[in-house]
């Protein structure tokens, strides 16, 4: 028997973070495609659209006015998953049919008025504007909940119901499945080893280079070691960190960098609007968390899952065997992390126009 090749053989990789198995499978890489073709979407999107929901002076279907607003505007979903005041339930019939009602409230982040740019297409003040609303929307939800979650569904291939950049927060009343898991795998490994856990990662991963993207003097973006999906990155902080509101302004400033770079390779890719799911995890709201010292196994992250697979048309699928078993993925982290390195800085458009 050959020796084993991690470019070619089948092989599981643990993701630390939520305890589960990833099967890694290179060699399926080379197969021909006949499955699902998606549509690409098109890239001349106009600046202002008079029939969406989101651009300023528009009417939204709630009746709502937009203001004319020139910076990132927040406002309450007007078809909110959650809800501030919703009656109290519990039920437990023999651990079979548990239930528990959850308050919360749900919100849109519009980034800019321009209806036809991405956060790639935005310059560093303006992605650092959306970081400060971010922060603002931490302090003010932090005091009613116990999670605040910052996320971003783009493009319609992904599930995103507006064309129109935006992000969404939804804050609840109790710590969701996901982060719980992330923060009991990082308590654990801080009690065990004695380090905090994402930033013992960083910096193997600053040493190694392997899966790193890009990184800057306070971030690195990596394709994580145990990646589900094909082009997934992790943005981690270099310096201890535990939540967003802690940033200092420098930090807040690289982080505008960090997410203008990794968007914009993502791009770069496939010469389009690179779809994805983006989403920050901090340290929860809970009583336990309220002092720094209770929450120091905690380190400030963010993930991207794009569904991207081969090209601007062919996504990933998560079905059969990832439903049934265990979640895989064909090409290795380290050739995903290479080919997104290997995309340069200057967006795609950008230098289309300057050619």
């Amino acid at each position: 028997m050959s020796e084993f090749d991690v470019t070619e053989h089948p092989h599981r990789r643990f993701n630390l973070l939520t305890g589960e198995w990833v099967l890694v499978s290179p060699h399926r890489a080379k197969r021909p495609w006949q499955g699902q073709v998606e549509d690409a979407g098109e890239d001349n999107t106009p600046s202002y659209d008079p029939s969406c929901f989101l651009c300023p002076t528009n009417t939204r279907i709630s009746g709502d006015v937009n203001p004319d607003y020139d910076s990132p505007f927040v406002f309450t979903n007007d078809f909110a998953a959650l809800h501030q005041q919703t009656p109290d339930a519990q039920r437990d019939d023999e651990g079979l049919f548990v239930l528990s009602s959850v308050e919360g409230t749900s919100r849109v982040i519009c980034y800019s008025p321009n209806h036809s740019l991405t956060m790639p297409e935005l310059s560093q003040p303006q992605i650092q504007g959306i970081i400060q609303t971010w922060i603002a929307q931490y302090q003010d939800l932090s005091t009613t909940y116990q999670w605040v979650q910052v996320f971003e569904n783009k493009g319609a291939i992904n599930g995103c119901s507006n064309p129109h950049p935006h992000g969404q927060i939804w804050a609840s009343s109790s710590v969701p499945t996901l982060p719980a898991r992330a923060d009991k795998a990082q308590a654990e490994y801080l009690q065990h080893h004695d380090k905090n856990l994402l930033l013992t990662y960083a910096q193997r991963e600053m040493a190694d280079g392997e899966r790193t993207v890009v990184e800057n003097a306070d971030w690195i973006v990596v394709v994580p070691y145990w990646a589900s999906w094909p082009f997934e990155t992790l943005v981690l902080p270099k310096f201890a960190v535990t939540r967003m509101e802690e940033l200092s302004d420098s930090q807040q400033l690289s982080l505008a960098d960090i997410m203008q770079q990794i968007t914009i390779r993502y791009d770069n890719l496939f010469q389009c609007a690179f779809p994805y799911s983006m989403g920050w995890h901090s340290a929860p709201y809970t009583s336990q968390y309220e002092a720094l010292e209770g929450r120091q196994h905690w380190q400030l992250h963010c993930h991207f899952y794009p569904p991207l697979l081969r090209s601007a048309t062919i996504k990933k699928f998560m079905v059969g065997y990832e439903m049934m078993a265990e979640t895989q993925r064909d090409m290795t982290p380290e050739q995903a992390a290479e080919r997104l390195r290997q995309q340069a800085s200057i967006h795609y458009k950008t230098a289309n126009t300057n050619n």
